[in-house]
């Protein structure tokens, strides 16, 4: 016999690894569950929606946890809290932490259950839900009896208020627990039929757990009609009879209660009966079970021939019993299932660390791009201080450089009077010549100075030209009225190189006395300055100048137009300058434009 057992396990192995590479249309309801919401997971992995893969995670440790499946919920339930978490879904972070602990307790994980339920107090976000998941904690975490049983009855006081039957019935249970350990039976029937009552109308799931308590509860007490009352009551409920998988197993349960009660002959004709439903039905595991049971029945009372017979027709019908079971396609299906969740984990995990070693290069090629282009910005801001700073040293250099043949010419008249005995002259003319140099140093540290004093110099060195070559020219300022002699601003001796060339390559050539006309006018937001002689003008200047006078660089106007190309870069004034003969030769006109905005 024991031989024919073992041949017969290793049938059941041998048909259950050939039947779980087939494929079926009719998977059960949570095997399809499950696979709806991985193709829901896999469309949110896809589009990186965070939300609707915990949404999944959760779902699919609620068909675990309504199966009874513990260890599978806790698994998904943990996913689904870590991505809400992630996400900050404070209410939904509440739900699957609550349903994690619950988990947690089915499986006696009496610790992490308690944390949950306290973290799901913590993050509640009503007043009732922070009260139940603090009674669950005071529940498991509480001392006494008295103590677990108040916890308890708070949250029966709080799930009737919002008629919730799921939790009351599962308060219910627990509560009959609390009366077990303190030996009131009475109580915890009573509780346990109560739950019973609310369980089987929406989670039959529960009921049929809480009624095989109950049984268990008159069993243990001998009280074994009470015992077959219940679960034959039970077996009378809908979800029963329509459910025969579930059918053949609380029969299986009402004969151990007969083989307890030591009713052999009726536990025979029930596991029969299981027996029967189970071939029909295509259950094969079931129907290995009741024939295990019958086989331990008949060798009690000695009936081998009965046992040989009943083996016989088991392994007769095994084939095709194998290939009508669908709960074996089912758990193969829901392993593949299972995998193919994992390996879109993987997938997952895969792409995100790619994208995160792609961004990182793309942060640090931007960074790179951000450091060097600092870097370049850095050096062209400081090309263009120095740049700017070596401008205005060569301003300043420009400025303090007066044309050295009027300083040599200006010594030699000094000379001249001195040689002459006109002392009175050369006094003057000293005088003259040491105002405009203090002038001229006074102002070489400004840029711009005021027009008032630009003037000043600039009446002060015509009269020392005029003083040299009395008998040369005349001249006359003339200034606009409208202009502010005192705010505004002009480049410092900046017109002066124009007067001297006038007087010293155009006037003093002439045969009779010449008229130099300087004057300064006001054109909208500008400043115009006009330099006219009636001299030998310029082509006339430069046919009589020697051999000597062509070879030498004319400093006074070089030094001139490098002074107004640097004003113009440093302060954008747009400074013109305009140098040309009159008409018929007779003389030359200069025209400065200076922008005053």
């Amino acid at each position: 016999m024991k031989m024919l057992t073992l041949f017969t396990f290793f049938l059941l192995m041998l048909w259950g690894n050939t039947i779980s590479s087939q494929t079926t249309n009719n998977s059960s309801t949570a095997v399809e569950e499950v696979q709806v919401e991985t193709k829901k997971l896999k469309k949110a992995m896809d589009s990186k929606n965070e939300p609707a893969q915990a949404d999944s995670y959760y779902n699919i440790g609620e068909t675990f946890f309504n199966g009874g499946n513990f260890p599978k919920s806790e698994e998904y339930y943990t996913k689904a809290k870590k991505l809400y978490e992630k996400l900050n879904d404070k209410p939904n972070i509440e739900k699957a932490t609550r349903r994690l602990a619950q988990s947690q307790e089915k499986q006696n994980k009496i610790t992490p259950a308690i944390s949950n339920y306290s973290m799901a107090a913590q993050m509640s976000y009503s007043e009732k839900s922070k009260a139940v998941n603090s009674n669950d904690v005071a529940r498991l975490s509480s001392p006494t009896p008295e103590l677990k049983a108040e916890a308890i009855q708070n949250n029966i006081n709080l799930t009737k208020k919002e008629n919730e039957q799921g939790d009351l019935a599962e308060s219910y249970s627990q509560l009959a627990d609390i009366n077990l350990r303190q030996k009131d039976v009475s109580s915890a029937e009573e509780n346990l039929n109560t739950a019973y009552q609310i369980s089987k109308k929406e989670a039959p799931q529960q009921a049929l757990a809480i009624n095989q308590k109950l049984a268990d509860l008159y069993v243990e007490n001998k009280n074994f009609e009470k015992a077959i009352e219940a679960k034959k009551k039970v077996l009378k409920e809908d979800f029963v009879k329509e459910n025969s998988q579930e059918k053949v197993n609380q029969i299986q349960e009402l004969a151990d209660i007969y083989i307890k009660k030591n009713d052999p002959k009726e536990a025979v004709d029930l596991l029969k009966n299981a027996y029967g439903i189970a071939l029909d039905k295509g259950h094969t595991l079931e129907a290995q079970k009741s024939v295990k049971k019958l086989d331990s029945l008949y060798a009690i009372s000695g009936n081998v021939d009965a046992s040989v017979q009943l083996y016989r027709d088991f392994l007769g019908k095994l084939p095709n019993l194998v290939s009508k079971d669908r709960s074996l396609v089912d758990n193969k299906i829901l392993e593949d299932t299972e995998q193919r969740i994992s390996q879109l984990e993987k997938e997952k995990e895969l792409k995100d660390e790619l994208i995160r070693k792609k961004n990182l290069f793309n942060y640090g090629l931007i960074g790179a791009l951000i450091l060097l282009t600092g870097l370049i910005v850095f050096i062209f801001r400081t090309l263009k201080k120095v740049q700017i700073k070596n401008k205005k040293i060569a301003l300043q250099s420009l400025r303090r450089e007066m044309n050295p043949h009027f300083i040599f010419n200006s010594l030699n008249s000094v000379n001249h009077f001195i040689a002459t005995n006109n002392e009175l002259e050369a006094n003057q003319y000293l005088t003259k010549f040491s105002k405009l140099m203090r002038g001229v140093m006074e102002n070489s540290t400004e840029d711009f100075i005021p027009f008032q004093q630009e003037l000043d110099l600039l009446q002060n060195y015509l009269a020392l030209e005029k003083t040299r070559f009395a008998d040369k020219f005349d001249y006359e300022i003339e200034v606009d009225e409208s202009l502010n002699m005192q705010n505004l601003q002009v480049p410092g001796m900046l017109i002066q190189p124009f007067l001297e060339n006038a007087v010293w390559h155009g006037l003093r050539y002439r045969a009779d006395k010449g008229f130099l006309k300087l004057s300064f006018e006001k054109k909208e937001s500008h400043l115009k300055i006009l330099i006219e002689d009636n001299g030998i003008g310029i082509k006339e200047s430069k046919r009589q100048k020697t051999q000597h006078q062509k070879t030498r660089e004319g400093r006074g106007m070089k030094n001139t137009l490098e002074r107004v190309q640097l004003l113009n870069d440093l302060y954008k004034k747009d400074i013109r300058c305009s140098v040309k003969d009159k008409e018929n030769n007779s003389g030359v006109l200069v025209t400065i434009q200076i922008n005053l905005s």
